[in-house]
């Protein structure tokens, strides 16, 4: 079979539309519906069933995926080792890393790593979701949870802490809480995305309740960047990264005395590019980064 028309069926069958198929691959989505159709000819099949929603496997189509699955895997495999051939680290580096700690601690740092290695083109998705490294949606991931999967290597960077915060106009107008059951007065910040594991940060909402039903949120955000502000703007007390504050800002502490959840940062990519010049390179600023951020 030819590759490119594969390639065609397995960007349609991941994405579920000609469209951003074609824009994966870079084609336009008429040379995309070209290719597919030209393997449905040579197959006998259809592959997909149209639907106004998008596009749906057939049987034969979830076959055939099963299998462009493995090969796209072992393609990207193939790139990657070229790519690490040479001497010099280079080649692009596709990381995710969630939104708070990409868009504050590591943004402001990575100008280092570019400045180090700038044959490597780094493409940097904050997320808060999981991206699945075993189909190489990503090469390597910084995250707040453990690998859960035996293909996949990681390395423990630090521990994360976290703690209540408010601003001083919300406790002027509310009050300073003295113990855990007080929140049960005051406003919560709460993260809002509950499948992911970041849902742990809503300590706020559990502090002082034991076996009670948590406290009712007065605000929910989809990203803990968005409940800094918030917490800033005055809207309540939320649990947030103690590394997201720095020494500068207006919020304070609440109920300081009290330790919140912590979090294990992790480094994470696939076993196949454990031998990969990219990755160790970026594996190792980060790990020079965070013990010199821990000893300041």
């Amino acid at each position: 079979m030819d590759w490119d028309k594969l390639r065609s069926f397995h960007a349609a069958a991941e994405t579920g539309s000609l469209t951003a198929a074609g824009e994966r691959l870079r084609i336009s989505q008429s040379a995309v519906s070209r290719q597919i159709a030209a393997l449905e000819s040579s197959v006998g099949v259809p592959l997909f069933q149209r639907h106004a929603r998008g596009l749906v496997l057939t049987d034969a189509g979830i076959k055939l995926h099963q299998t462009t699955t493995t090969m796209s895997r072992a393609a990207s495999v193939a790139s990657n080792i070229i790519k690490d051939a040479k001497d010099t680290p280079q080649g692009d580096l596709v990381v995710t890393a969630p939104i708070a700690f990409g868009s504050t601690w590591l943004i402001e740092r990575l100008h280092k790593f570019t400045d180090e290695y700038p044959d490597i083109h780094l493409h940097l998705y904050l997320d808060d979701r999981e991206y699945d490294l075993l189909k190489l949606e990503a090469e390597c991931a910084i995250r707040l949870w453990a690998a859960d999967k035996a293909d996949l290597i990681q390395r423990k960077l630090m521990s994360v802490r976290t703690s209540l915060y408010a601003a001083p106009s919300y406790l002027e107008r509310f009050g300073i809480p003295e113990k855990p059951e007080d929140l049960d007065n005051h406003r919560i910040i709460v993260y809002g995305e509950q499948i992911s594991p970041m849902h742990v940060i809503n300590w706020a909402q559990r502090v002082g309740r034991d076996d009670r039903t948590p406290r009712e949120a007065s605000l929910t955000v989809n990203n803990v960047v968005g409940m800094v502000h918030a917490a800033e703007a005055g809207l309540g007390v939320a649990d947030l990264p103690d590394y997201m504050i720095p020494e500068s800002s207006k919020l304070v502490k609440v109920l300081p005395g009290l330790t919140g959840p912590h979090f294990d940062l992790y480094f994470i990519y696939p076993s196949d590019l454990r031998r990969s010049n990219r990755i160790v390179a970026f594996r190792d600023f980060l790990a020079r980064e965070i013990a010199s951020f821990e000893q300041s």
